[in-house]
């Protein structure tokens, strides 16, 4: 009887570990989500499954073309995912060619491939506040970004982490580059 007692108390136990690592591991190191839509091909696509990394923003700030995940204000559970194109303080704008400007300097970056056919409300400078992001997604016409009121700036509380690893599918698994 000792023996099958000292058993259960082993397995409860071992359990109990496993369920507390699993919560420190899903709460504060990374979690799970997968990309819905198109708003960051070619980058990501419909269904990839990516590990998001909860660590790293805790011991520094998001950077600009960092991918990051952060929930959407107005629905329940669906969160964004997009890079970081303005940093606290900056001032974006974007002119009628489509060009991208941060503090009157033109942004150089590769990650959208088409010209802005709607700057949103970054059609006229858009200062960021000491805690906020300007986010965008890299299918510049098909996306829901910071352009669009119903998402704005983004506030460094709400990033929940950048995104780290594709796992699915499995011929495209690999660590993302951000820079």
């Amino acid at each position: 009887m000792k023996k099958v007692l000292k058993e259960i108390l082993s397995t409860s136990l071992y359990l109990l570990i496993v369920l507390c690592l699993t919560y420190i591991v899903i709460h504060f190191v990374g979690q799970r989500t997968q990309v819905i839509g198109g708003s960051m091909e070619t980058t990501l696509s419909e269904n990839d499954n990516l590990i998001v990394d909860k660590l790293t923003y805790r011991f520094r700030e998001p950077k600009r073309f960092d991918i990051v995940v952060f929930p959407f204000q107005y629905e329940k559970d669906t969160y964004y995912i997009k890079r970081i194109i303005g940093l606290p303080g900056e001032t974006i704008f974007i002119d009628e060619e489509g060009n991208i400007f941060i503090d009157d300097e033109l942004l150089t970056e590769s990650y959208g491939k088409e010209i802005i056919k709607d700057a949103g409300r970054a059609y006229e400078p858009v200062t960021l506040g000491e805690d906020e992001y300007f986010v965008m997604g890299d299918n510049r016409n098909n996306s829901q970004d910071s352009r669009d009121p119903t998402v704005g700036n983004i506030a460094r509380s709400d990033i929940i982490g950048r995104a780290w690893i594709r796992i699915w599918p499995l011929n495209k698994f690999g660590i993302l580059k951000h820079q």
